[in-house]
């Protein structure tokens, strides 16, 4: 079995995979947007990853 053949083996499994995912309702898939939809809310305030580069800023002298 040659490396092509390995590479279509895999497109039609992960076609499958994909499919079967879009029967299901693809639940799976939206875990990981809603993580990163969350990403933002670390963060209280908008300039408070400035105000940390400006104080790394002021203890390194750059």
């Amino acid at each position: 079995m040659g490396i092509a053949d390995q590479f279509r083996d895999k497109a039609r499994e992960l076609a499958d995979q994909a499919e079967r995912r879009k029967r299901q309702g693809g639940g799976e898939r939206d875990a990981p947007r809603e993580r990163s939809d969350r990403g933002g809310e670390r963060s209280a305030e908008p300039g408070e990853r400035g105000d940390v580069a400006e104080g790394a800023r002021e203890r390194f002298g750059r």
